[in-house]
């Protein structure tokens, strides 16, 4: 392993988890996370999450110890999908569940829904719009779900469904963060 994280917060505080570094892989910075999660404090305990480009499980596993009732990490290197069900195991994080897929390709074809999804995907390749379009075409995120989207920080995020609304935005050195809600 070549990277590990902290967890910041609920049962798994502190607990480390270990990840191989792999092409475009940047686990969220804690202050970041911490951030995050204090915006989402009254939304993840029993929810249904979404953890899509889950790379290191960062946000999955951070969820998942703060009482999410069910994350759905997906994911499409075989490598980085091994290191996130070592990294359950580990923890007995019985609520998460891997998906090595295409992302585009598991939103076209997944029929559940989430109360909350993550949505970080590799900088620099224009992926934001094309699958917040299909977030919402295929109606995986529940009414007044929580979007949160992690971005390259100069990167304006247009073209987003109408039905959404920004809740929350910040920059922390070369990332922006936003937390939107399906209307």
């Amino acid at each position: 392993m070549s990277g590990s994280l902290r967890i910041i917060g609920g049962q798994w505080r502190s607990r480390v988890i270990a990840f191989d570094d792999a092409p475009g892989l940047r686990p969220t910075p804690s202050r970041v996370r911490e951030t995050l999660f204090n915006w989402l404090q009254a939304d993840v305990a029993g929810s249904r999450c979404l953890d899509l480009f889950a790379g290191s499980g960062a946000l999955g596993f951070e969820a998942a110890s703060r009482g999410a009732k069910q994350v759905v990490q997906v994911e499409n290197n075989p490598r980085t999908c091994q290191n996130l069900e070592e990294n359950a195991a580990i923890l007995q994080a019985g609520q998460i569940e891997v998906v090595q897929a295409d992302v585009l390709f598991f939103l076209q074809s997944c029929r559940a829904s989430f109360d909350v999804v993550f949505l970080d995907p590799p900088f620099a390749q224009g992926l934001v719009p094309p699958i917040c379009c299909q977030l919402d075409r295929s109606g995986l995120v529940a009414p007044y779900g929580k979007i949160y989207i992690e971005t390259e920080r100069a990167l304006k995020l247009h073209d987003l469904p109408d039905t959404w609304r920004l809740l929350k935005h910040k920059v922390a050195g070369d990332v922006g963060y936003n937390l939107y809600q399906r209307q």
